[in-house]
């Protein structure tokens, strides 16, 4: 049986990978430092869902084993960046292949927490491609961004496109990836597959994305906040698109040792139209404060996506409205069912 590392597995994309890979009947181990980012309470919540009972009190670098899919799914709390235990596991356990979806996330939080950029996506992806290396596992699969392109006004954006100008540490550190696999690549002789993510979203979206900000700001009757006056466009895409492309990459082989693709829609929306799609899903109107463009921010972003629709046959197929039902119709039940929880702990304290 085919065994997958997948880090970040308590993230968005990370867990609906390993949630499908398992539907595939891969055997997977998840990596996650569940990080305070973002509510960890969501992050449990998916790991949750993948069988693994997670609290504060989870313990650090031990194996822990899920319930809903017995030995095939394991996970472990550890940081990329342990030069000690990354390795350890390496060495205790036999991956075939691995896809990193872990990094420290977010353009704006760059600007106020530099150092756990280059802790997670510098340090981090360096010690994970010297484990690759030393333990032979020949197939590398890593999540990118689409914010290496920067201030690009050639569209859409391509991987023929020079991206030597990113605009935050974040789109810093994810070129530096694409640098490192090359080098790796050359020197190796390890397949490195980087993917460029573009806008994605979906159920169990992380809570500093515009569809859960928006969603939650309009039902909550608070002002949502529109950059740029609105003047803004995004390649959104759906997360079963996203993650149908991921397993595509990772069950077959790239024509080239050393790749990099974009993983978007290839059809970018207008963010007032996007906002227009969630007023229409909840049947209630948004009110929009509007405000200039913040710093390291980009005004459009559109994914040439043909390379990933040559070599993979990756074909987008969920559009903007029923992508965001989809994603609201989780909302409503995931928070519906946590106020409950939350109501009778308090009657019972």
């Amino acid at each position: 049986m085919t065994k997958i590392l997948v880090t970040g597995a308590a993230g968005f994309i990370g867990f609906h990978l390993c949630k499908q890979l398992l539907a595939l009947g891969y055997e997977v181990l998840g990596l996650d430092n569940i990080n305070d980012y973002y509510d960890v309470n969501l992050k449990y919540g998916r790991l949750a869902e993948l069988g693994i009972r997670a609290d504060d009190q989870l313990p650090y670098n031990q194996i822990v084993v899920g319930e809903k899919y017995g030995d095939r799914f394991q996970f472990i709390k550890l940081n990329l960046e342990d030069r000690e235990a990354l390795p350890e596991l390496f060495h205790t356990h036999t991956f075939d292949k691995v896809c990193n979806l872990a990094a420290q996330a977010g353009v704006r939080y760059s600007l106020e927490n530099p150092m756990a950029y280059i802790d997670s996506n510098i340090t981090g992806f360096a010690n994970l491609l010297e484990c690759v290396r030393h333990a032979g596992i020949k197939k590398l699969v890593y999540a990118s961004s689409s914010s290496v392109y920067g201030l690009n006004d050639k569209v859409p954006f391509s991987t023929d496109d020079r991206v030597d100008n990113p605009i935050s540490l974040y789109a810093a550190t994810k070129k530096s990836n694409e640098l490192m696999a090359h080098t790796y690549s050359h020197l190796y002789g390890i397949q490195t597959i980087g993917l460029r993510f573009f806008t994605v979203y979906g159920p169990w979206g992380r809570p500093d994305m515009a569809m859960f900000l928006f969603t939650d700001a309009i039902l909550n009757d608070q002002p949502i906040k529109v950059f740029n006056n609105g003047n803004l466009s995004r390649d959104f895409t759906y997360i079963d698109d996203i993650v149908n492309g991921v397993v595509a990459i990772l069950e077959k082989e790239a024509p080239q040792n050393c790749s990099i693709y974009n993983i978007g829609n290839g059809n970018p929306v207008k963010l007032l139209d996007f906002i227009e799609a969630i007023e229409a899903s909840l049947k209630k109107k948004a009110n929009k404060e509007m405000l200039p463009m913040q710093p390291g921010d980009v005004e459009r972003t559109w994914a040439d996506t043909a390379g990933l629709e040559k070599d993979f046959h990756y074909k987008p197929a969920i559009g903007i409205q029923r992508g965001i039902n989809q994603f609201i119709d989780w909302y409503n039940e995931y928070y519906r069912l946590n106020l409950t929880i939350l109501q009778k702990n308090d009657v019972r304290s």
